[in-house]
């Protein structure tokens, strides 16, 4: 894949763009107007001093790579297929994938090197020969609580910005931390600490200007600076954010090199950010499906250095975040990392959630539970509508046993939006829909092979029913499914030959229901049903790992117990693309481990099927446990005493009991008029009807944040969520508000390489 990448302030040097500046005079003259000073002249002739000037600078550097921009298509290179700029550099690319126009930019870069030279005090420095952790403990070392880590441009050079005092100590402690390497801290030429929390006020006033600029989604990716992720419609504020946050060029070098980039052209003077880009060492290479995607510690690195008369110790490669899980998965799914954002029901796993996910290269399932099939149908053509050529998105059927027409509705939806990927959730058999969900549209290629027509994820919590994903769909059933018209016979011959899922998902201890299994028991037990084909084959199934997921740690563990892949879920719930109340969002990020509890589930209530949900500040787990009491006792609404009728109906209901009853009969006598009757001809299940309503009602006060009925919030989640919080404490994800479902993605996923690369280096020392 070809890309352009576009290098920022400090690349300017007298007599750049001389090629293209003559070349476009009438955009040239176009931003001298904008400017009030003659950027042709700035730019061959100086002076240098001028050329240092962040005011002159950055808006001089954008007019050069945009004139670049405009010469390459003229002269018929390729058009990229991705895109990146390094701080100001952002801007080019961002102008090259049609964001906003040449004036446009002019304009934006001008305000911005005005805001960001104006009277913050301090500098900056690069540390060349350090890495970002190593860079980070000498700051703690030194109480240099000033200083912020500003650009992370490789894995041994990082740039400092802070006050120039605080600099001047850290300088000298670097080159003492530096052991054997030679560490250099060089002061740069700037005149102020540009991505620090000092740009705070300029990045603020930059925003206000921004929500009067017109701009657009980019049509070609744009990795942006402040995630290393590409651009979404979300264009000004990630170019707020850009100022006051850090340059991740090393992982946004990374994220090209995933994307299938060999090497980029740089747009503009210079060769810095192609140094940057050879110097970056290239990931290892993924393991064969089904084993833990680390190195072995002491694996030969391809770059490391000889020495003198005899081998050198070889360095382990740096584990990566896409390194992780099964390449087999992350190819099949099409995916930069094998991690996925599970479903949660009523829409919660909104399509704003699914959409973010599948741009940043990720894959989230939209939350069908519990919605009517008119809502499931509007998400549905929004996701093939907006999801692009590429079509990353999924969602969930649930499993519903007492209505399988709906369950066949659901399938009818996936089928005629040609879902690509569907989550399977809360089968305990398989059911004609599944089956139809999975091998309706199924073919052979040229070679024969089968195809089923879609992918189907299963989540499961015990071995028995992942035996039954894990093999061939029973022959009586497929059958059947022929006869009745909903399969044809060469569909049905495939559904004989492979797995009703190649992916099983073990879901552990989670938020909503939950079997309260432990990943470290039920992980290994389900991934030996691969090994347990006759003659000792392994099954063609990958096995990953829900549940408990909040921290780097937890996917760590999960990877190395060899999970293919993993599912996040609780966490997903408290970010800004999540469909739920901004209420229930605020009592989210305040959770901590302890704070959720095991309650009825009110879709199988009758059944005593438990949910995991949160406890602090909510009195649901208690008055839902209180009413499956009551229902355990009791034959009939008629046998409870007054007192008891009376308290539920002030705490629970909010009503009388009849006014819930006829609201309760109304709704049946449209949807389920057979439910109605069995309820009328049966006291208890009638009151077991009345019950379950306070489930629907809990709920739905949830997600509309209603502040009167707070105590009475139904909020899904498991302790994954105090997990995170404690995790991005004192970060800029503490606010929930910036908790965006790829950046948990990549915080998890990176933050659990880090893990695994730091216990292979500890295991090869201990080895040496």
């Amino acid at each position: 894949m070809h890309a352009w990448i576009f290098p920022g302030q400090g690349a300017q040097r007298r007599g750049m763009g001389r090629e293209v500046l003559d070349r476009y005079p009438e955009r040239v003259r176009e931003a001298d107007g904008l400017l009030g000073f003659s950027v042709a002249e700035l730019c061959l002739r100086g002076p240098e001093e001028r050329l240092k000037d962040t005011r002159y600078a950055q808006p001089a550097l954008f007019v050069v790579e945009a004139l670049q921009v405009l010469a390459a298509r003229d002269d018929g290179r390729p058009e990229p297929g991705v895109l990146a700029g390094h701080s100001l550099g952002e801007y080019a690319a961002l102008f090259a994938a049609g964001s906003f126009d040449f004036a446009t930019g002019v304009r934006l870069v001008r305000r911005r090197g005005e805001l960001m030279s104006r009277g913050v005090p301090g500098g900056m420095a690069a540390v060349v020969g350090l890495g970002p952790e190593e860079t980070a403990a000498v700051l703690r070392a030194c109480r240099a609580d000033g200083v912020d880590i500003a650009n992370l441009n490789s894995p041994d050079q990082v740039v400092l910005a802070g006050p120039p005092h605080e600099l001047d100590r850290v300088a000298a402690r670097l080159r003492q931390e530096g052991g054997g390497r030679r560490v250099r801290c060089l002061p740069l030429q700037v005149s102020a600490p540009f991505h620090s929390r000092y740009m705070r006020d300029a990045a603020e006033e930059f925003a206000v200007l921004l929500r009067d600029v017109t701009l657009r989604e980019p049509r070609i990716p744009v990795i942006a600076n402040a995630t290393a992720r590409p651009y979404g419609p979300d264009v000004a504020a990630l170019l707020a954010r850009q100022i006051r946050e850090p340059v991740r060029w090393a992982e946004t070098m990374d994220e090209l090199r995933a994307r299938g980039v060999g090497e980029p052209a740089e747009m503009g003077p210079g060769t810095v950010l192609s140094g940057l880009w050879r110097s970056r060492r290239r990931p290892a290479t993924a393991p064969a499906q089904g084993t833990p995607s680390v190195p072995a510690p002491g694996t030969p690195s391809a770059s490391a250095p000889g020495a003198a008369g005899k081998e050198a110790a070889a360095e382990p490669e740096a584990v990566r975040a896409g390194d992780l899980g099964s390449a087999g998965f992350r190819r099949d799914y099409g995916l930069r990392y094998a991690y996925l954002a599970g479903s949660m029901y009523q829409g919660i796993s909104s399509v704003e959630l699914v959409l973010r996910m599948g741009r940043a290269g990720l894959l989230g399932f939209f939350g069908s539970g519990g919605l009517r099939p008119d809502r499931i149908e509007e998400a549905l053509r929004a996701l093939a509508d907006r999801s692009g050529p590429e079509r990353r998105f999924g969602v969930n059927l649930l499993h519903t046993p007492g209505d399988p027409r709906r369950e066949a509705a659901v399938t009818d939806l996936l089928l005629r939006y040609d879902v690509p990927f569907v989550e399977a959730a809360g089968f305990t058999q398989l059911t004609p829909a599944l089956l139809r969900a999975r091998f309706r549209g199924a073919r052979r290629d040229r070679r024969g092979r089968p195809v089923p027509g879609r992918r189907v994820l299963a989540k499961v919590s015990r071995p028995e029913v992942a035996a039954l994903f894990a093999a061939p769909a029973p022959a009586p059933l497929l059958g059947k499914l022929v006869a009745d018209g909903a399969l044809t016979e060469q569909e049905a011959d495939i559904a004989r030959e492979v797995p009703v899922s190649t992916e099983l998902c073990v879901e552990s201890d989670s938020g909503g229901h939950t079997d309260a299994g432990s990943a470290l028991a039920l992980l290994p037990a389900i991934a030996r049903l691969r090994r347990a084909a006759a003659g000792g084959a392994s099954l063609p199934v990958r096995v990953g790992a829900a549940g408990g997921l909040g921290t780097p740690e937890a996917l760590a563990a999960v990877f190395l117990l060899g999970a293919d892949f993993a599912v996040t879920g609780s966490v997903n719930q408290c970010t800004p693309q999540a469909g739920t109340s901004d209420a229930v969002k605020e009592m989210l990020a305040g959770a901590g481990v302890q704070d959720t509890a095991y309650a009825p589930a009110g879709d199988m209530f009758e059944l005593g099927a438990r949910v995991q949900v949160m406890r602090r500040g909510t009195l649901f787990p208690g008055r839902a446990a209180r009413l499956y009491e009551l229902y355990r006792r009791h034959g009939s609404l008629e046998e409870l005493d007054a007192r008891t009728l009376a308290s539920l109906e002030s705490q629970c209901f909010g009503r009388p009991v009849e006014e819930v009853w006829q609201e309760t009969k109304e709704y049946l006598a449209r949807t389920d008029p057979g439910e109605l009757a069995r309820a009328e001809a049966s006291p208890r299940l009638r009151m077991a009807l009345v019950f379950r309503w306070y489930f629907v009602r809990s709920t739905r006060l949830a997600l509309r944040g209603d502040p009167g009925g707070r105590v009475n919030y139904q909020i899904h989640c498991g302790p994954a969520m105090g997990a995170f919080n404690a995790f991005v404490a004192g970060t800029p994800l503490q606010d929930w508000r910036r908790r965006h479902a790829d950046e948990i993605a990549d915080r998890l996923m990176t933050g659990a390489a880090e893990v695994i690369d730091g216990y292979l280096r500890t295991v090869k020392r201990a080895q040496e």
